[in-house]
């Protein structure tokens, strides 16, 4: 690739498997030979926790975001995966995103393109891990991006957010102008009649693109996170590990067009 392509997970509900779905896209990136920079922006820190890069002695995210010409080698960890690296994050993502609202000295809504912009020759792909809320971080992630994905659990809320995420991606579009909307995708999929009216229903009435590609529910993915594996490393015959096989490669096909 010429230049690296930044992928946001977002959903402003949680539990709906952004963390899951960012390590596991990062992870099947790889494997493709694409060199992927993944960016935990929840201070929650699991995607830094599946990883085993959760500290609170090194700096995370939070400095990119509040430090002055920042230098990035010193923030980037290297995962124990070829081709995959992380930028981490903890709670002091908290403290970072009220300094950046406080911090009118400088553009507030730019500081997270403006550092990656440093390090976009080292990689192919860049995936952000995002919390479910708008904060600074959240905003510096879609300024940075050119695509969204959000994961969606078809239950009776489904759709709840997704008008207010739309906006906010219209408003970005001041600093970012090429940042659009990949599409929607299910996650926790269950072959029964409820998950199969929710895809109908969605795809009917949802204001973005759904995905063909739907996400298995299974155990396995709970296992995953435990022995800090992604799903093709895990079991990598398994369903889910090939849902997000072909999850990828549907974005890829997006991304291209």
């Amino acid at each position: 690739m010429d230049s690296i392509r930044i992928l946001s997970i977002i959903n402003l509900k949680g539990g709906v498997g952004k963390t899951i779905s960012a390590v596991n896209m990062a992870y099947t990136l790889t494997q493709e030979n694409f060199r992927v920079l993944i960016i935990d922006n929840d201070k929650q820190g699991n995607a830094s926790k599946f990883f085993e890069v959760h500290d609170y002695d090194k700096p995370s995210i939070a400095e990119v975001l509040t430090e002055r010409n920042v230098n990035l080698d010193k923030i980037i960890r290297n995962t124990k995966y070829e081709r995959l690296d992380i930028i981490p994050a903890n709670m002091t993502l908290l403290r970072a995103d009220k300094e950046v609202l406080l911090d009118t000295s400088r553009m507030q809504q730019t500081r997270l393109s403006q550092a990656l912009k440093t390090v976009s020759h080292l990689y192919d792909y860049a995936v952000i891990d995002n919390a479910p809320d708008l904060s600074m971080s959240i905003l510096n992630a879609m300024v940075a991006s050119d695509d969204v994905l959000i994961p969606i659990k078809i239950d009776k809320f489904s759709l709840d957010g997704l008008a207010l995420l739309i906006e906010q991606v219209k408003n970005v579009h001041e600093f970012n102008p090429k940042l659009k909307i990949a599409g929607g995708f299910v996650t926790m999929y269950q072959r029964n009649n409820v998950n199969a009216d929710g895809i109908t229903y969605l795809r009917e009435n949802a204001p973005i693109p759904i995905m063909e590609t739907t996400i298995t529910k299974t155990v396995k993915v709970d296992e995953s996170t435990f022995v800090g594996e992604p799903l093709l490393v895990y079991v990598p015959k398994s369903p889910v590990a090939g849902d997000y096989c072909r999850l990828t490669a549907e974005y890829i096909h997006c991304a291209n067009y």
